[in-house]
């Protein structure tokens, strides 16, 4: 299956109540043969207007730190657990991750990254394992069946807190680092 496949049945989903209150099914965007793959928990009201991830203050955020570290957004593959947009952005309910997250993993084994990040604790907890704790563990490397994983601050985290820009300066350029690492490996 490819991913313009995939994300014309996820378009018609309707497994959970949030297929009822969406504009736009958010997918994912990016390169279909990325390294580093982001992942955050649900599409925000500009994400959900324009039916791609990560566009706006958060988004443009985002698009900071990728090119401090000089990663290019066009090489990286983008997607939430979500792909519909939660009223009021509340977090995402277990029910509405469980029904969407099949899709993710899908994209996940067409993509194929040789990184996954996590954007925020909710993604952390989902993908990552349960007790994650982002304060705490933001940065640090786990292997999780064929992937190597890590999570960072979600960049909405750091607009209401700015004092963990640094962190995220700093976790960013570990990834530019880990991917370099596996690429000479290779």
């Amino acid at each position: 299956m490819t991913l313009d496949e995939l994300k014309k049945i996820c378009s018609e989903c309707h497994g959970c109540s949030l297929s009822e209150t969406r504009t736009n099914c958010v997918f994912g965007i990016g390169n279909e043969n990325a390294d580093i793959m982001f992942v955050g928990e649900a599409p925000g009201e500009q994400e959900d207007l324009s039916g791609t991830p990560f566009v706006g203050r958060a988004g443009q955020l985002l698009d900071k730190f990728l090119y401090a570290v000089d990663i290019s957004r066009e090489d990286v593959y983008i997607a939430n657990i979500l792909k519909c947009r939660p009223p009021k952005n509340r977090d995402p309910l277990p029910a509405e991750e469980d029904a969407c997250i099949d899709f993710l993993r899908r994209q996940v084994e067409i993509i194929n990254p040789k990184v996954i990040v996590c954007l925020g604790r909710i993604s952390a907890m989902r993908l990552i394992k349960p007790d994650f704790k982002i304060t705490r563990e933001h940065g640090t490397w786990f292997k999780k069946g064929n992937y190597l994983m890590t999570a960072v601050y979600h960049p909405a985290a750091l607009l209401r807190d700015p004092r963990k820009k640094e962190d995220m300066l700093e976790d960013m350029k570990k990834i530019k680092e880990k991917v370099l690492e596996i690429e000479n490996e290779l």
